[in-house]
C-alpha cells in the first residue's frame, strides 16, 4: 500500500486516573466544532476534562451546510461489501482498504450512537453519485443543521466540556519551543495551542496534554467554494508548521452542482437531487453527461465537474443547467425544502424552472496524514475530520462520505488516547507555557493589503490549481505564491494578530502544500487531473499518498 508502518506512531500521553472525571483527570483540548469536534469530545468526556474551541458560534462550520447526509449500510438489502466497493472505485482504486473496510463496517453502530445523542432522519434512504444503492441517511436537506444540534445540545449537557467559542487557533506550542529537548524526543509533543479569542482581542496559551484538530477543510483557499468562512485549513497549516507529514492535499474535491446567482455565496445543490433524477442540461439544453459516463449525471464527482468545466471553457457559458422538472412542485418541497425556499427567494421556482449550477470547491481529500486511529507524526497531535488525510477518500471521495468518516474517526481518536493515556507521564507546573509576545507589533490600521492578497491568492488558486492543471500553471501558481509568502512575513510579524491576518497566513501556507503536492504527484488520477501527466511513468503505479 505504500503506507508507512503504523509503527511510527508509538507515543506518550498523560496518565488516566480512571474512568470518572476529576480535576486531576487529562484536559483534552480540541479545535474544531463540527461533527467531528463535537463528537469527539463526547466520547472523551467519558475519561477527560475536554475544551473545545470554536472558531465562530459553536455551530458554524461545514458539518451545518451538509445538505445530502451520512452514507451507511442500513438498509437490509443493501451490503458493506457494496459500499466499501463504491468507496475503492469512487476514489480511483487509491484509497487504502483497510480504513474503507472498518469506516464502512462501524459506520451503523455510529449512526445508532448519534440517534441517541438526538438526531433524526427520514425512513426514506437517498441516493447520491457513485452510489450502487440507496443509502444516504439524510433529513430533507438539511442534515447537517439536524446533526450539529444534536450534538450542541449534548455537548452543552455535559459539565466536564468547556465551550470557547470565538476562539481563533493561530499555532501549535510545541515541546522543543518550550523547553530543552532530550535525545529521546527531538521533536517534543504539543502541548497545546495559542488562540486568539476574537471579541476581545487577547490571545491566550491554552495548554492541554492532549490536542485533537478538527479544525475542517480548506475550502477558502479558492474563488468559488461551496464552503463557509470558517474553512481556510487552520488545522493543517499549524499541523504543518509543527513537523507533521501531510498528505494528498492535490485532491480537491470540486462538487458539481453550486448555485450559480449574484446572491447565492456558497449555496449548494445537493447531489441528492440528481439521485431522484435530475439531469444536468448544457447552457443550450442538451443532456450533458449523456456518453460521457454509465452513470450520467450521477457519475463520480471528478467526472461531472470536470464535464461541467469543459463545456463552459468550450462554449463560454457561465454555467450549466440543472433540471428537475420531471418531479412536481408538492415532491420537491417535500424532499428539498431548502433548496426550493432559497432558490425562491432568488426568483428561481424549481422545479418548473432550471437550475443554474457551477463547480465550486467542496471537499479536501487530503490533509494532516494519520494512522487508523486518527494519531499524526507529531507526538500528542490527532487529527480527524476533513483536516485528516486517512486514506479513505483516496483520489476522490465517494459522495456522503465525510460525515461517516468523522463518526468513524471521533470514536477510533477517544479509544485510542483512553488506552495510551495509560502510564505516561503528564503535563507538570514546570511545564506552564510562556504567554504569547506580542513584540513590537502595532495595531493593523487598514486591512486593504489583507483584502488584496486573499483575492489574489483565491484567484490564482481557481485559475492556475483548479479543476484542470498542468505543469505550466503549477509552476506559475508556485512562483507567484512565493512571492506573496515574502510579502505577507513582513506583515505578519509586524502588525498585531487578528483573524483576518491569521487566516490569510494559513490559506497560504495550504494553497502553497497544494501546489507542491500537485506537483508531485507523477500522473493524472481522480480529483487530480493534470494534462502534461495523464498516464504514470512506465512500471510505476500511483503512489497511494504524496507525502509532504
Amino acid at each position: 500500500m505504500n503506507r508507512p508502518e503504523n509503527t511510527t506512531f508509538s507515543r506518550q500521553f498523560p496518565q488516566n486516573s480512571g474512568t470518572a472525571v476529576s480535576s486531576s483527570s487529562p484536559h483534552v483540548l480540541i479545535v474544531g466544532s463540527g461533527i467531528a469536534g463535537l463528537s469527539a469530545a463526547i466520547h472523551f468526556s467519558d475519561f477527560a476534562r475536554v475544551t473545545v474551541l470554536a472558531k465562530a458560534t459553536l455551530d458554524e462550520g461545514n458539518t451545518r451546510y451538509a445538505q445530502g447526509g451520512i452514507a451507511a449500510v442500513v438498509d437490509p438489502s443493501d451490503r458493506f461489501d457494496h459500499h466499501i466497493e463504491d468507496t475503492w472505485i469512487a476514489g480511483a482504486k487509491l484509497g487504502v482498504p483497510e480504513v474503507i473496510h472498518f469506516c464502512v463496517q462501524e459506520g451503523p453502530a455510529r449512526i445508532e450512537e448519534l440517534k441517541a445523542w438526538g438526531a433524526n432522519f427520514e425512513q426514506e434512504l437517498h441516493r447520491e453519485g457513485g452510489h450502487g444503492a440507496r443509502r444516504i441517511l439524510h433529513t430533507h436537506d438539511s442534515t447537517g443543521q439536524t446533526i450539529e444540534n444534536a450534538l450542541i445540545q449534548k455537548i452543552r449537557s455535559l459539565s466536564q466540556i468547556d465551550i470557547r467559542e470565538h476562539h481563533t487557533a493561530i499555532d501549535l506550542i510545541m515541546e522543543n519551543k518550550v523547553r530543552a529537548q532530550s535525545a529521546k524526543k527531538p521533536f517534543g509533543r504539543a502541548l497545546g495551542v495559542y488562540a486568539l479569542n476574537t471579541k476581545a482581542g487577547t490571545i491566550a496559551a491554552v495548554q492541554a496534554d492532549l490536542v485533537v484538530l478538527a479544525t475542517g477543510g480548506a475550502g477558502k483557499v479558492y474563488l468559488y467554494t461551496s464552503n463557509p468562512d470558517v474553512a481556510t485549513g487552520d488545522g493543517v497549516a499549524m499541523a504543518h508548521r509543527a513537523g507533521a507529514t501531510v498528505a494528498n492535499l492535490e485532491f480537491m474535491q470540486f462538487h458539481p452542482t453550486c448555485l450559480y446567482h449574484p446572491s447565492a455565496k456558497n449555496f449548494l445543490i445537493t447531489e441528492a437531487l440528481r439521485g431522484e433524477g435530475a439531469k444536468l442540461l448544457t447552457f443550450d439544453g442538451r443532456d450533458l453527461m449523456e456518453g460521457k459516463h454509465p452513470l450520467g449525471s450521477l457519475a463520480p464527482r471528478d467526472i461531472v465537474a470536470r464535464a461541467i468545466d469543459a463545456e463552459m471553457k468550450r462554449t463560454a457559458s457561465p454555467h450549466v443547467w440543472l433540471d428537475a422538472r420531471h418531479l412536481s412542485t408538492e415532491t420537491f418541497k417535500e424532499k428539498f425544502p431548502e433548496i426550493a425556499r432559497f432558490c425562491g427567494t432568488l426568483g428561481i421556482h424549481a422545479p418548473k424552472d432550471l437550475i443554474p449550477v457551477v463547480p465550486a470547491a467542496h471537499y479536501s481529500c487530503g490533509g494532516v496524514w494519520t494512522d487508523h486511529h486518527g494519531a499524526t507524526t507529531v507526538h500528542g497531535l490527532y487529527a480527524i475530520g476533513e483536516v485528516a488525510c486517512t486514506g479513505l477518500h483516496g483520489a476522490n471521495r465517494l459522495a456522503s462520505n465525510s460525515l461517516l468518516e468523522a463518526l468513524v474517526f471521533a470514536k477510533r481518536c477517544a479509544d485510542h488516547a483512553k488506552n495510551t493515556l495509560k502510564n505516561s507521564e503528564r503535563l507538570t507546573i514546570e511545564d506552564r507555557l510562556p504567554e504569547w509576545d506580542f513584540g513590537r507589533a502595532v495595531e493593523l490600521e487598514e486591512q486593504i493589503d489583507i483584502t488584496a492578497a486573499w483575492r489574489e491568492i483565491r484567484t490564482l488558486m481557481w485559475n492556475y490549481v483548479g479543476i484542470v492543471r498542468t505543469d505550466r500553471r503549477l509552476n506559475r501558481a508556485r512562483e507567484r505564491l512565493a512571492l506573496i509568502r515574502h510579502e505577507l512575513n513582513e506583515d505578519y510579524w509586524k502588525f498585531r494578530l487578528n483573524r483576518d491576518l491569521i487566516e490569510l497566513r494559513n490559506l497560504l501556507t495550504v494553497s502553497e502544500l497544494i501546489v507542491e503536492c500537485a506537483l508531485r504527484r507523477s500522473s493524472s488520477i481522480g480529483l487530480h487531473y493534470n494534462t502534461d501527466r495523464l498516464e504514470p511513468p512506465l512500471g510505476h503505479p500511483p503512489e497511494t499518498f504524496t507525502l509532504v
